[in-house]
């Protein structure tokens, strides 16, 4: 996810009221549900972040690059609070990659080029579910783990599946079209030159409007039926 200039500390201070809540309430299973879903965090902030950084670094800007953020070593693209989102609500987000559309090689609009970005990052969460539902396929039906004991089966069979509800999950979250969220940027290049004025000029009301919907669990009702239709398509759910 990489979003317009805010000021996040509100809106940090409110998630991590709500990330503490959730740490404190969830349980012994919340815990154990915590150790099987942490290699999926891992894995879907390290892949989406890396895909915004090396797309951005292919269309000419080296900001990532000097950055650092061309890598998936996970802990050069770890947000604290989005990452305990991640773990607990399963929608989050990782550290925002900066990028210097300047840069850009300018063989494209900047604002397509900022969109293609923007949209890497999602892509690269619905194409890692893919490859793993593909896993999750084989090792249901295909694989033995026989030589495993049958809880060590079904902790394999859960982190497999954790990664692809989180990195659907993920790739759906960042697709809506409020700032901070990549959704946003694809929505700005599409609009007209009076609209993207206008969206620049009520960014902070639309960074309210994201607060209301996430903080109302508006924003889970729609997501999750659309997760869970994608999960059924890939056989998972």
């Amino acid at each position: 996810m990489f979003g317009f200039n805010f000021d996040k500390r509100i809106l940090y201070g409110l998630l991590a009221v709500m990330a503490l809540y959730m740490i404190m309430s969830a349980g012994q299973d919340g815990i154990l549900g915590f150790l099987l879903a942490l290699p999926a965090v891992l894995i879907a902030i390290s892949f989406h972040e890396f895909a915004h950084a090396y797309t951005a670094y292919k269309l000419g800007d080296d900001t990532p690059k000097i950055q650092g953020r061309i890598t998936l070593n996970p802990f050069r693209h770890l947000d604290i609070m989005g990452f305990l989102m991640l773990m607990f609500a399963h929608f989050g987000w990782g550290k925002p990659v900066q990028i210097n559309p300047n840069r850009f090689d300018r063989k494209i609009s900047l604002t397509a080029a900022e969109a293609i970005v923007a949209i890497a990052g999602p892509i690269m969460n619905f194409i890692l579910a893919i490859i793993f539902a593909i896993i999750y396929a084989l090792l249901r039906n295909s694989i033995s783990l026989d030589f495993l004991s049958p809880v060590m089966q079904s902790a394999i069979l859960a982190i497999v599946y954790y990664i692809v509800a989180l990195n659907v999950g993920l790739g759906v979250f960042n697709l809506i079209p409020l700032p901070p969220l990549d959704g946003s940027k694809v929505l700005y290049h599409f609009l007209s030159y009076d609209g993207r004025s206008w969206f620049e000029k009520n960014q902070t009301i639309f960074y309210i409007v994201f607060l209301v919907v996430w903080i109302t669990g508006i924003a889970g009702g729609i997501i999750s039926p659309i997760v869970g239709g994608i999960l059924r398509m890939l056989g998972v759910y």
